[in-house]
């Protein structure tokens, strides 16, 4: 293969910056959130429950569905504020996050049927790589194209 040839089909991989991935990551989280709790909605004993007006040990009223909003809010916010964030308050930010949904997720999935807890320690994983990423990627400062060596400024 000649040089020319070789330079226009070669694919190179440009590094994914950490704030995507971080922000891609609270996607993946929000998605099982939703799934596991649309399957729950197939258990009898689920609706039962609802039909009763209680979930878990809560009472189904406007305060329990406004905590639950709120609960979803913040990572759905996540997605974002992670991309425009300052680096060092992005940092303390997922870190802090991130560790009390594992806490409240590790929490939830006591006593839940094997659905639940696979997706609870899907979501645990994935907030552990958040954090991984947060502490060990999102503290250095933003660099621009031309800041780069010419070697990554394809």
């Amino acid at each position: 293969m000649t040089k020319a040839l070789d330079r226009t089909t070669a694919h190179h991989d440009h590094p994914i910056d950490t704030r995507l991935k971080v922000s891609a990551l609270w996607t993946a989280i929000l998605f099982i959130f939703a799934y596991v709790d649309l399957f729950s909605l197939y258990r009898p004993d689920f609706r039962a429950n609802i039909e009763s007006g209680k979930v878990a040990a809560f009472a189904i009223n406007q305060t329990f569905l406004f905590f639950v909003t709120l609960y979803i809010v913040i990572p759905s916010l996540m997605i974002y504020l992670t991309l425009v964030m300052r680096p060092s308050l992005n940092r303390l930010v997922n870190i802090v996050v991130a560790a009390f949904y594992a806490v409240t997720i590790a929490g939830g999935a006591v006593g839940e049927w094997n659905y639940y807890v696979l997706g609870s320690v899907i979501e645990a994983l994935l907030l552990a790589v958040v954090v991984h990423h947060a502490w060990t990627g999102l503290n250095a400062p933003r660099t621009s194209a031309h800041n780069q060596p010419a070697t990554l400024r394809r």
